[in-house]
């Protein structure tokens, strides 16, 4: 019967409302409930009943979108319906079929409403929360960005967060997820430190959820840690800090850290009993396995691609070894050739990838290949031959990446079986004597943008095996065609091996290629140099770094710059983004180095 009654007064208000904006005043309102009001009732003394009351709460634009209650009568006053009988004789013997939510009328308006009056009705303050809320998600479900946007911001602009009703968490993200579609970046962290300096307890774990998601994806892991820090502060129970800190710690290489410290929240928050049985058990598996714990939630927020991926995840454990490659020396050059049953094996996966790799591009696609992953995934699983092929292995280990390269967690299933599979082949390559496999010979390219690939995805959840996959590459390829020198220098000082650190920034900088990216080996060898105590040389080595980039030690030192650029986007050597990039990336290694900041800012001084 509720459901009923909700699709009767959806229906009733709407028409309603048609007919309160022909003029604004009740007694077009109160003709059309008599007239038409039946049709849609079944009954004229409810529709009569029921006119008065939405009546009162609809806001008009001629009066600033203000509402023109009408005062509720008495029994034995005249019915405010202006039949001319007294309330009890009238619609105070109407009993409504469920109750009337008092934002319904706001609701309907924020919906109907364009252009400047929808405008001009938001920066009235006017509107409830909950109308906001309702039509913010109402225009974001049917695919309005920019009404939805508009909307939510306004639910959100409030000064009195208490207005805010609960069910605003919902809509918190997704205008966390516009401002992200849209590039509306500063609006989006604007949101989020509201949230966080301001907002009520229940959007606070969210908001630092994403703050943290945003900061770790952009592998700003000191923003991270920071963001961390400040929850902890401000929500010392909350359960989404054991998930948080999973997160942070896989991604800063701590994997048994991350089990400790998810055994720690397990029995802290599991003691004070207020937790429902999924959060209690969600913490129970995060404690005994986080990485697995972590995939698998990823894995069911996936809906569509759920099972595909399952599916995926146990082709590549049950895989058999890879077949040999048409892999021969040519003019002391190694050199890989297509088979023709690789072209074959080739052109079915094609069939239903619906994206090109891009061959001016390191790990780039001509289109979008997971908007058609609910038929290739399930195709791929069905024709798991299609591996024996390189390029098949090329575009996989790139979409691959493009999707859960930034989520360490996912490493162990979807990327080291590729990596086993790939190094079969390099192992192949590198019986065939020292010969270089570069990259425009032959079809080495495709063998080399899938370690590349494979190196990138590895990088946060399988550290050591993406290095020393980055250094099979290297010895392969001397020219290092991919640029992967500052990679294997990151890792190797995130591990502490400072002196090999060092080699390889020497080696690099003395024949650095055009791929690489010279404020990383610079900067890089300073820090080796400095923890390897070497003060002097690394005074020295830093004054060259301050040459090639002026900014770098200055963004370094501070503690809460400006952004500029982003991690995943080339930038001017010298410039201010590059020296942004590199503090992105590396300076949770400084800042973890005992004194490394303290002597960088003092040389700044000097």
């Amino acid at each position: 019967m509720l459901a009923v009654w909700v699709e009767q007064l959806l229906g009733f208000a709407s028409g309603a409302l048609k007919a309160i904006r022909e003029d604004e005043r009740y007694p077009t309102l109160m003709a059309w409930a008599r007239e038409e009001g039946p049709k849609l009732t079944g009954d004229p003394a409810l529709a009569q009943a029921l006119a008065p009351e939405l009546w009162s709460q609809t806001p008009l634009a001629r009066l600033d979108f203000a509402c023109e209650a009408l005062a509720r009568p008495g029994r034995n006053e005249p019915c405010w319906c202006d039949s001319g009988r007294k309330t009890k004789h009238c619609c105070g013997a109407v009993t409504l079929p469920g109750e009337v939510p008092g934002h319904l009328m706001w609701m309907l308006s924020l919906r109907d409403w364009k252009g400047e009056t929808l405008k001009a009705a938001l920066a009235s303050g006017r509107a409830p929360a909950q109308a906001l809320l309702e039509a913010g998600l109402i225009a974001a479900e049917s695919g309005q960005r920019g009404r939805a946007q508009q909307i939510l911001e306004s639910l959100f602009e409030t000064a009195d967060w208490a207005r805010l009703p609960e069910q605003a968490e919902p809509a918190f993200e997704i205008l966390v997820d516009l401002y992200q579609e849209r590039g509306f970046h500063r609006k989006r962290e604007a949101l989020l430190d509201a949230v966080l300096d301001r907002g009520p307890l229940f959007l606070r774990g969210v908001a630092l959820e994403r703050l943290c998601l945003l900061h770790l994806d952009n592998d700003d892991l000191d923003s991270a840690r920071a963001a961390f820090v400040r929850a902890q502060q401000a929500l010392p129970d909350s359960p989404t800090l054991a998930y948080i800190e999973a997160m942070l710690l896989l991604h800063e290489g701590h994997e048994e850290e991350a089990r400790e410290r998810s055994r720690f929240w397990f029995r802290r928050l599991s003691r004070q009993g207020d937790l429902d049985p999924d959060q209690l058990q969600f913490l129970a598996d995060l404690a005994d396995n986080p990485g697995a714990t972590l995939a698998e939630q990823l894995l069911n927020a996936e809906e569509d691609l759920a099972e595909p991926l399952v599916a995926f995840q146990a082709l590549l454990e049950s895989l058999p070894t890879a077949p040999c490659l048409d892999l021969r020396v040519e003019e002391g050059q190694l050199a890989y050739h297509r088979s023709a049953r690789e072209d074959t094996l080739y052109a079915a996966f094609r069939a239903v990838f619906p994206a090109e790799v891009e061959n001016e591009a390191p790990l780039g696609f001509d289109a979008d290949p997971w908007s058609a992953a609910g038929e290739w995934l399930p195709e791929l699983c069905a024709h798991p031959e299609w591996l024996d092929s390189p390029a098949v292995m090329q575009s996989l280990s790139l979409a691959m990446t493009s999707r859960f390269g930034s989520l360490p967690w996912m490493a162990p299933s979807l990327f080291e079986p590729l990596a086993g599979r790939l190094e079969r082949w390099l192992d192949q390559a590198r019986q065939l004597g020292q010969a270089s496999l570069t990259w425009e010979v032959a079809d080495n390219a495709v063998l080399l943008r899938t370690g590349l690939a494979l190196v990138v995805g590895m990088e946060r959840g399988a550290r050591q095996r993406s290095r020393r996959l980055a250094e099979r590459l290297l010895e392969l390829d001397d020219r290092d065609s991919l640029g992967l020198r500052e990679l294997v220098l990151d890792q190797l000082l995130r591990e502490g091996r400072d002196a090999e650190a060092l080699a390889l920034s020497e080696s690099a900088l003395s024949s650095p290629s055009e791929e690489e990216g010279l404020l990383g080996l610079l900067m890089g060898r300073v820090l080796a140099l400095y923890r390897l105590e070497r003060g002097d040389e690394a005074a020295e080595a830093l004054r060259e770094a301050h040459r090639h980039n002026s900014h770098a030690p200055a963004l370094l030192c501070a503690d809460n710059p400006r952004p500029a650029g982003s991690a995943d986007s080339a930038s001017a050597p010298g410039s201010r983004a590059e020296a942004w990039q590199y503090r992105t990336l590396m300076r949770d290694q400084w800042r973890t180095t005992p004194g490394a900041l303290e002597w960088l800012a003092a040389r700044l001084d000097a």
